[in-house]
Parts: structure tokens; sequence; C-alpha cells
């Protein structure tokens, strides 16, 4: 058991937590910080440009008509999540009651999201279809729901400034991305180490900032050991909620099993790489590290949890016998034998 939990822990994990310890030791100061501020900015532009390039039309049409499953899904990131939001943020510490509602209103993720359907054998179409669409709508959904929401808890003021910062560091890069497909889209395809190194990288480097940030300004002396003791229990709360909420969903909407896959996976993630440079640009810099704080803690658990549930789904659907049709007998034997 320890065994299979360690392996589900990728570097990845251990670098976010790296990267954490790093600016808590060694933040950006004086120069350094609007030399980091502009690099964090830069990398975001460059993530989501090579996001829009990835994106792949041939697969969104074929999950496109998924259309009970993607509403499904989409009313569970901007419907349910930020209901479960309101009632575990009133129940939290103050401090911490932003972060974790703003966590809940965040699209799914889109890389894990479809990794995680293909391991559990689910219909990798439809999770690319619908991940895809839960960020494209995040981009102006989570934003809004903020603005809605958050006011009263810690301070979200949708300014035009903000709405225009948005458009530009993350919706323009993926268009462009998305437009430029049909010349940069089979050598984006072909260098997968390189994205991969650029999408967690610049996970890494926008973090990095924006808990230094946090950390000058005090964070740590906000959040003691058993607060964070704390926030873990109501990460793992709210994760294991719309684990359950999800499958209990799919079974009432009678979806096919490989449907009711990507319902688990694609409705029970947020995303971190939308979360990061949305953070950014909603909230003041002394507050960024704080709001991230559950984004992170949640982003590793629903990476543990997932793998365990995606290699269970996998290896249920490999028990699980092929009923084959019976052969159909040849009109001349069946005379012969009746």
């Amino acid at each position: 058991m320890i065994r299979r939990l360690l392996a589900t822990i990728e570097p990845y994990v251990l670098m976010l937590l790296a990267t954490v310890l790093i600016a808590t030791l060694l933040p950006p100061r004086g120069a350094g910080v609007p030399f980091f501020d502009i690099l964090a900015d830069t990398a975001i532009v460059a993530l989501f440009f090579v996001h829009g390039a990835k994106l792949s039309r041939s697969a969104l049409l074929a999950g496109a008509r998924h259309w009970r499953l993607h509403g499904a899904i989409l009313a569970t990131s901007f419907v349910l999540f930020p209901l479960l939001g309101l009632i575990i943020g009133g129940l939290a510490a103050p401090n911490l009651a932003t972060g974790l509602l703003f966590l809940t209103l965040l699209p799914s993720t889109v890389q894990s999201s479809i990794a995680f359907t293909a391991i559990a054998r689910g219909n990798v179409a439809a999770a690319v279809c619908s991940a895809s669409l839960s960020n494209l709508l995040g981009i102006a959904v989570t934003p809004a729901l903020a603005a809605l929401l958050l006011p009263g808890t810690g301070g979200v003021a949708l300014s035009f400034e903000s709405v225009r910062t948005i458009v530009l560091q993350l919706l323009v890069p993926f268009a462009a991305g998305h437009m430029l497909r049909p010349w940069i889209g089979e050598w984006i395809a072909a260098r997968k180490r390189l994205v991969t190194t650029l999408d967690r990288g610049s996970i890494l480097l926008v973090v990095y900032t924006a808990f230094g940030a946090a950390v000058s300004e005090g964070l740590w002396s906000r959040v003691g050991a058993a607060e964070l003791a704390a926030l873990v229990g109501w990460c793992a709360l709210l994760l294991a909620l719309v684990l359950v909420l999800t499958g209990v969903m799919a079974r009432a909407m009678k979806l096919a099993p490989a449907d009711a896959v990507v319902m688990r996976f694609c409705g029970s993630k947020k995303s971190l790489a939308t979360g990061v440079p949305m953070a950014g640009v909603l909230f003041p810099p002394a507050q960024v590290g704080i709001v991230l704080l559950p984004v992170m803690v949640f982003h590793q658990l629903q990476l543990i949890a997932c793998a365990f549930l995606a290699r269970r789904l996998a290896d249920a659907a490999e028990a699980e016998p092929v009923i084959r049709p019976a052969a159909q007998t040849p009109p001349s034997e069946c005379r012969q034998s009746c």
C-alpha cells in the first residue's frame, strides 16, 4: 500500500513542494521582483499559446455529441463546486476561506483529466472536449463568479483592467495558438517533453513568484501548522464529496461506463494552470500566496486520489467479462436441426 502511494507521488508534486520551500527561504527581493513578474507573465502567455495549439478540433467534434455529459460536468465545475465551497468556506478559518472558495470556482484540468480518463479506459474524445470547454468557459466564468461570490470574503472587484489582463494573458494566446495549429500542431505534438517542461516550468515559476511575494508579506505568520493541517482536511473532504457525487450523478443519468469515467475525472478536477495566473490578476500581490495555498493542496490530493481511482477502474474494466454475440445458425442448418 505504501509502495503504491509513493508511486503516485510523481516528481512534479515534489517539485511544487520544493518551489514553495525555496520561495519561503529565498523570496525575490528588490530588482528581482519585477524581473520574476515579467518572466512569470511571459511563461503564462507561452503556456496558453501551446495549450491552444495542442487543442484538436477533430477530437472536439468527436466528443461534442455528448452534450448531456458536458452539461453535467460544467454544472459540477461551476455550480456544485461553488456551493460546496460556500459551505466549507463558512466553516474554515477566515484567512483560508477566500482561497477555498476561489478553488471551487476554477475550471477543470485538461492534461490530467484526459490522462486519467485514458488510464481508466474512458471516453478520451469526450474528455478532451469537456476539459477544453471547461477551460475556455472558465476564462470568463471564473472571474464572474469571483466577483459575485468573493467580495464579502476578501475582496475581488472585477475591473476593466483585470478583464483586459485576463483576455490578453490567457484568451488571446490560446486563440492564437489554436489558429496556428495547422502549421505548428505537428511540431508541438512531436515534442512532448519540451511541451511538458514548458507546462510545468511555467507553473513552478508563477508559484515561486506568488509565494515569494506572499512570504515577504508574512504568509507563514498568518497560517500556522494547525491551520495548514485543517486545510488539508477541508480539501480532502471537498475532493471526496465531489468524487462521490459525480459517481451518483453518472448512475442517475445512466451514463455508459466510458462516459461515467469522464464524469468522475473531468468533474472532480480543478486547474492549477488556470488558477495561478487568474489569482494573480484578481487579487492583490500580498493576498495571492494565501489564496493559492488551497489550490496547491487540492492539486496534490487530486493527483494522488485520481491515480488510485484510475488504476482501480482500469483493473475493473479488464476483469469484466467480454460478452460476445451468439453465432447465428445458417438457415439450412436450422431447418435440419428443427
